[in-house]
């Protein structure tokens, strides 16, 4: 088994899906350890370091990539499965960011009021504890929060040539910010080019649902992955597994748009799971969904479709890809 480690200077970031020629070429099989800067590249130091001051837009959210993958087709569907995701710094930061989060003016949502004021937040990591602390401005209230790292952003190179910004999420993955991609999930992406160039990034320490304010704990990562191909069967939309869910993350806007991607996606993924017709299969992910807000404040907004599988008929994805890639993680 191939181990790779990169861990990329500041000129090798790539802020975009598609337009970036790959940083390495891996073979299926290959675990990858990589490390992932922050969102804010780690110009968010203390709280007196502002948004508009300390980025440099639009370079914000550098993805550790793109991965061309030994014999990946368009329409084949790339497997990548999180061994683990761990904090990289003792720090992480929050921002409120002038027109930008859900409960702002922002481009899209245009008001009359005035942007909320900045304002930054420094959470220091307790590696014993696995938490991470909130401080609030006036240092009156400290609340330890636990540490759940996660990628806010996984994706591949869009299909036709298109480049998008490494804040966008889309069919082919992206800044979903969804907290369920973690250490112990499996991602599944359609390939939509020749050697699928995916990335990673945007690491979180926590996250909330929905991202309320548009940033979470934002933190540099160390990430190890396992990549695996499987040729044809790319979905739709991304898909995820973990020992306890099947789930698919559709987006768009508006929201409603973004729910029904991800619920039309895993209607035709239990249907061909279990060999039921469409309409039961709707039926049956009607009476057994749960539908929780990734992101509510990119360009476009994410929501995951989770089922259970103890409520399912026994089915395996992909064919036990999932289960076979956690016991191979168990030996790493």
């Amino acid at each position: 088994m191939d181990v790779v480690s990169v861990e990329p200077t500041p000129e090798q970031y790539a802020w975009t899906f598609g337009g970036a020629p790959p940083l390495r070429t891996v073979r299926p099989g290959t675990v990858l350890d990589l490390w992932s800067d922050d969102a804010f590249c780690g110009r968010l130091r203390s709280t007196a370091d502002l948004a508009s001051a300390r980025l440099d837009m639009p370079y914000v959210n550098p993805q550790t990539g793109p991965f061309a993958v030994e014999g990946a087709e368009p329409g084949d569907t790339l497997v990548l499965h999180l061994v683990s995701v761990e904090p990289a710094r003792s720090w992480g930061a929050s921002a409120l960011i002038p027109s930008f989060g859900g409960l702002t003016s922002t481009d899209r949502t245009a008001t009359l009021q005035d942007p909320l004021p900045e304002r930054t937040w420094i959470y220091q990591l307790d590696r014993d504890a696995r938490t991470v602390a909130f401080e609030s401005a006036d240092g009156r209230v400290s609340v330890p929060l636990p540490l759940e790292p996660m990628l806010g952003t996984v994706g591949v190179a869009p299909a036709a040539g298109e480049v998008r910004s490494s804040l966008v999420p889309d069919v082919f993955g992206g800044n979903m910010d969804c907290p369920d991609v973690r250490a112990g999930t499996t991602v599944y992406l359609r390939v939509n080019v020749p050697g699928a160039l995916f990335s990673v990034g945007d690491g979180h320490y926590r996250q909330g649902e929905g991202e309320s304010c548009g940033t979470a704990v934002e933190g540099a990562v160390r990430t190890r992955l396992v990549v695996e191909l499987l040729k044809g069967g790319g979905p739709a939309w991304p898909r995820l597994e973990d020992d306890e869910h099947l789930a698919v993350v559709g987006s768009g806007r508006p929201l409603e748009d973004a729910w029904r991607a991800g619920q039309v996606d895993a209607v035709h993924w239990l249907a061909q799971l279990t060999g039921l017709d469409r309409l039961d299969a709707y039926q049956l992910l009607s009476q057994t969904s749960r539908v929780p807000l990734a992101n509510v404040v990119d360009a476009a907004y994410s929501v995951q479709t989770r089922l259970p599988k103890r409520l399912l008929p026994p089915v395996e994805a992909y064919g036990g890809v999932h289960r076979h890639l956690r016991a191979l993680a168990a030996g790493l």
